[in-house]
């Protein structure tokens, strides 16, 4: 049973950390123990080296059994890492979790004040201060629970996206929604993988079959989320199946609407540097291997009707709404490829034989618009010289581009050098980087053997300007920063190593599935070493390079990762919901809305005979917006209400030492 301490005199422990040296080493913990004691409020003041140990937790046990204390503090680090630690202690001695509070002293206070340690204890004392003031103001709450739907939903069937489903369908009925009218990603569209030079086909084409072939997996292609409700653990996602103009019931992909289609379009696939026909399958491998009709191109000449024997084009087929239900969520929704065009210098779009790694990627390809032969854009000879520019776009500080490493240029530039040297050993290929991040397992290797024995020339430096001559040679001229000095390149294609980004649709996503985009517009994890792929919505995942670049093993670890942590959610057959939702009381509430139309999940409904709104509480994440922006004064938010903030901002500024203000309503009419 849980002891109720809500009728008596709070007893309130303070238990300070020293975080090792983390906290000590700037912050005074004799004086802040002192100054602690001297709080009328706290019953006990106690300090040692690691709080979250299991002799510190003891302690903090122990003072419970002894009834010395029915409240805690614990001053230390983020909440974010041991909050449950601490919460846990008190359920197991009986005493309700939420009467603990966690003040952070280490990530708000030690780490931020190295060299003002007076600073650093006055910063410390207000921070236990408010939280013992916020804990005397603590009630009793208890964790609801809700039942978990035994189904999960992957949205993006790239590398990571068929990873995650293909390890949860093995248990769990599975929902894989890819937007593009094939599986597989942007690796599907790779020659070779690095460091070890695998075809990209042979390793992923197997997968897509089985996605494909999987019982437990219904494959929703050509499809967008539209719509989430996001009920934890019951989620109900509305999809668009975009009109694919063809019945994939009956269509047998013998390709007939493709060979008679009069239409001839850049084919995206092979990023517009090919041709397809308005009825069109991305690539011979593609799962389905049924073709589609670009609504967008097709001139409805009627001719793929005449030739279908099975009849299965169906012109005035219409986009089709559908709902799935589901207990978890695992966003796999891939990147976009940076665009070079705005650095207009690098000539990309003004000269055809600039091209960015990806187009190189298709050109070299053996599935690509030349079968594999490479050829100069220009003017459609074999090129004989070959510059690859790194960091396009990544690790640069100006408007447009990104400050991050994309993590996988220097090698894919690496790889593809290295293939244009086995296809024509008399090339003469140069590299020109700021850094070479070989950062993975065998990349190192790889790097010095393609250096060694390849005889590819690499550069330490960047590209000032790139010319065109009237032959069409690309003249490079540039700074050697190695050797301080400017050097000029003349060469027959230059490539242009894009970096990783977001998707253009990434915020959308994040907010239909309440999930957070960092800076650069990735999804943010719960945390970057324990939660790295959690989300904060419960029961909502992530995997791969929607969260941030990196490479194809780490991004299938990840998937991995993600299915394990769908599973478990989904396996333990309800979730518990911490009590942080908002409270409407009715009696004040009047009506206004206000609430509803602020709140990002969708929480707060409206009664039409009552005339007052209501909070689903498994839906609320107690962010607060509703209780902030209500006129009324009528919704409480459980754990942050109006008391207790009040409680701290006096533990910070007492009212007897504020100044005292006047308001002078009176108009300037006249002056």
């Amino acid at each position: 049973m849980t002891k109720d301490q809500s009728k008596n005199a709070p007893k309130i422990g303070v238990y300070i950390c020293h975080c090792g040296k983390n906290i000590a080493d700037v912050v005074d913990i004799g004086g802040l123990s002192q100054s602690t004691t001297e709080n009328s409020s706290v019953s006990l003041v106690r300090d040692y080296k690691f709080m979250c140990s299991k002799a510190g937790q003891e302690l903090i046990a122990e003072d419970i059994r002894s009834g010395k204390v029915d409240r805690v503090v614990v001053a230390a680090c983020s909440p974010l890492m041991h909050e449950e630690t601490y919460r846990h202690v008190l359920k197991q001695e009986g005493v309700n979790e939420f009467f603990f509070e966690q003040a952070n002293i280490r990530e708000h206070v030690s780490w931020v004040n190295l060299r003002d340690k007076a600073g650093a204890l006055k910063v410390a004392h207000d921070h236990v201060s408010m939280a013992v003031a916020k804990v005397a103001n603590n009630f009793p709450l208890e964790r609801q629970k809700s039942p978990v739907i035994q189904k999960a939903m992957v949205v993006g069937a790239g590398i990571s996206g068929m990873f995650a489903a293909l390890d949860l369908a093995d248990k769990y009925p599975v929902v894989l929604v890819e937007r593009s009218p094939t599986i597989g990603g942007h690796m599907a569209q790779l020659d070779k993988t690095f460091p070890t030079m695998d075809c990209s086909a042979c390793i992923i084409t197997p997968k897509m079959v089985e996605v494909g072939r999987h019982p437990n997996i219904e494959l929703l292609t050509y499809s967008e989320i539209e719509d989430v409700d996001l009920n934890v653990g019951n989620f109900v996602v509305s999809i668009r199946k975009k009109a694919r103009k063809i019945n994939h019931d009956i269509c047998t992909g013998c390709g007939a609407c493709a060979t008679v289609c009069p239409v001839t379009v850049p084919n995206s696939w092979d990023m517009n540097m090919g041709f397809r026909g308005a009825a069109y399958v991305p690539f011979p491998q593609a799962v389905p291997e049924q073709y589609t009709i670009d609504s967008t191109n097709c001139i409805e000449c009627r001719l793929c009707v005449d030739a279908c024997e099975v009849r299965a084009i169906d012109l005035a087929q219409e986009d089709e709404i559908v709902e799935r239900t589901v207990g978890s969520v695992i966003i796999t929704t891939g990147n976009d490829i940076y665009d070079p065009t705005p650095f207009a210098r690098y000539g990309y779009k003004k000269y055809k034989n600039v091209l960015s790694g990806i187009e190189m990627e298709r050109l070299i390809s053996s599935t690509g618009p030349t079968l594999g032969n490479v050829i100069n854009p220009h003017n459609h000879l074999k090129p004989k010289k070959f510059a690859f520019l790194q960091c396009v776009g990544s690790r640069d500080f100006h408007e447009g581009a990104h400050k991050y490493c994309s993590r996988v240029c220097c090698m894919y530039a690496i790889k593809q050098a290295r293939q244009l040297k086995e296809k024509y050993p008399e090339a003469d290929i140069s590299i020109i980087f700021i850094d070479i991040r070989a950062f993975g397992k065998g990349y190192e290797e790889f790097y010095e053997i393609t250096s060694r024995e390849y005889g590819i020339r690499f550069i330490r430096g960047r590209i000032g300007d790139v010319y065109q001559d009237y032959d069409g040679t690309l003249i490079l001229r540039g700074s050697d920063t190695l050797l301080a000095q400017k050097f000029e390149l003349r060469v027959d294609m230059l490539i242009l190593s894009t970096a990783l980004e977001a998707r253009a649709d990434s915020s959308k996503i994040g907010h239909l599935f309440g999930v957070q985009n960092t800076e650069d517009n990735f999804f943010m994890e719960a945390h970057p070493k324990l939660f790295p792929v959690d989300s904060l919505s419960t029961g909502i995942f992530m995997a791969g390079t929607c969260q941030a670049p990196r490479d194809i093993p780490d991004s299938v670890a990840q998937a991995k990762a993600a299915a394990s942590g769908a599973h478990n959610f989904m396996n333990a057959g309800e979730v518990e919901i911490e009590p942080y939702y908002s409270e409407v009381m009715a009696e004040f509430c009047s009506g206004c809305r206000s609430c509803i139309n602020i709140c990002p999940y969708d929480a707060i409904t409206f009664d039409e005979p009552s005339q007052k709104a209501s909070i689903n509480t498994v839906k609320c994440k107690g962010c607060g917006a509703c209780a902030a922006v209500c006129p009324s004064n009528a919704i409480m938010q459980n754990h942050f209400s109006r008391d207790q903030i009040l409680a701290e901002l006096d533990a910070l500024f007492p009212w007897q030492s504020r100044p005292q203000t006047q308001t002078n309503f009176s108009t300037q009419e006249g002056k």
